[in-house]
């Protein structure tokens, strides 16, 4: 079993950036971020490969996000810039025991606890 936990949350204006962590307790292949507003169903954000190699984006964040990984220290990043007030919401962080990084999150079989991430407008 693997373990995950998110850190780099927190509150950004409109415009700004964050950087979000997420650190696993072993090995991982694909890793993914999704994320969740309030009052809405959990969405897919990001993923990465697991050589690092593949990278797959929502739509409406590529060009503004970008993910990578250190599999030397187990821990994969969601760089977040150009912040908007629509991406508030919860980031979870999960691990696939497949390689190609994809959107689907049944694919996805460990989860983090998640980080609130708030962007005023």
């Amino acid at each position: 079993q693997v373990q995950l936990v998110e850190s780099g949350g927190g509150l950004v204006q409109a415009g700004g950036s964050l950087e979000l962590s997420c650190v696993a307790s072993g090995r991982t292949n694909a890793m993914g971020w999704f994320r969740q507003a309030p009052g809405k169903e959990r969405e897919f954000v990001a993923a990465i490969s697991g050589d690092g190699r593949i990278t797959n984006y929502e739509d409406t964040v590529k060009g503004r996000f970008a993910i990578t990984r250190d599999n030397a220290r187990n821990t994969v990043f969601l760089q977040m810039n150009r912040l908007k007030p629509g991406d508030t919401g919860v980031y979870y962080c999960a691990s696939s025991a497949y390689y190609d990084p994809v959107g689907r999150q049944t694919l996805y079989e460990y989860w983090g606890q998640g980080t609130q991430v708030t962007v005023s407008s």
